[in-house]
């Protein structure tokens, strides 16, 4: 598979040749991006299925996104619902593609009926696990104390966290967009491990067919990719991805992974699609 090595005249990043990523970024383990010192960042392109699929759609899905894959130099991870996860494993075995859990309960054990732990998810094939989902804020009241519980909990249990932020279209329509972003990541931020993945999901865009301009996705990205440089230093800051996830679709992606911190995409209903999903990986090889 090929893709534009410079789609939309992307601006590299610091600490790379001009024209596009760092040719020299070393290929991530199974468990983590890479987080080179150079400063490149590779792509990350995460699926999160939400509550779709039965096992032999999955495990078909799973068959099409390897064969259509290749070598393609883009980290892919996909998070399946609980049920699905040892099927999927099982089928992302030996490969690139990383399996993550949608969500872990904040302790390691207990009377949590319907809940699930850091470990029972890791045992079922799982490297990364889905933190904040602006789903799980909305449907289930998850507040931003209980989302650096679990980052916490994926911590113990070798998990690399993607942890979720973004703002409301009622906070955006209140200009109050930077404001909503600084106290999520403020949240979480005593507990972030070493390797941990950013996405900035406009809580307006998910699911609406709406999506954020690449103007607007940078601004937001640029502004995360700050404040991580006061929290953790600016050195780490610029190798840590920050994904974006907001309706992205193959016709999309171009566009917003042109920006020069937009480090890939949590694609949501595309990533249904495996042609769809193959597709927006292409735009960011």
């Amino acid at each position: 598979m090929t893709g534009p090595a410079n789609p939309g005249g992307r601006r590299p990043p610091v600490g790379t040749a001009s024209g596009g990523r760092n040719p020299t970024t070393p290929v991530a383990s199974a468990r983590y991006p890479a987080t080179p010192a150079s400063g490149g960042r590779r792509p990350i392109l995460a699926a999160n299925w939400k509550m779709h699929l039965l096992r032999a759609e999955a495990v078909a899905h799973c068959r099409a996104l390897r064969r259509g894959l290749g070598s393609s130099s883009v980290r892919v991870v996909v998070f399946p619902s609980f049920p699905l996860l040892p099927a999927v494993a099982a089928e992302l075995a030996e490969s690139d593609v990383a399996v993550g859990a949608q969500d872990l309960h904040p302790e390691d054990k207990g009377a949590h009926t319907g809940d699930v732990s850091g470990a029972q998810v890791a045992d079922a094939g799982c490297s990364w696990v889905l933190c904040g989902h602006s789903e799980r804020r909305r449907d289930h009241g998850e507040s931003d104390e209980l989302v650096a519980r679990k980052v916490a909990a994926a911590v113990r249990s070798k998990l690399c966290p993607l942890v979720c932020v973004g703002e409301t279209r009622e906070e955006r329509a209140a200009g109050r967009t930077l404001e909503v972003l600084a106290r999520q990541l403020a949240a979480v931020a005593p507990v972030l491990p070493e390797r941990f993945v950013l996405a900035y999901e406009p809580v307006w865009a998910i699911g609406t067919g709406e999506v954020a301009t690449a103007a607007t996705a940078q601004e937001a990205h640029r502004f995360l990719r700050g404040r991580l440089g006061e929290l953790l230093g600016a050195e780490r800051a610029e190798t840590l991805p920050i994904l974006y996830g907001g309706s992205v679709t193959p016709d999309n992606a171009a566009g917003l992974f042109a920006e020069s911190d937009v480090d890939g995409f949590l694609v949501g209903g595309a990533s249904l699609d495996p042609e769809k999903f193959l597709g927006i990986i292409t735009v960011c090889v």
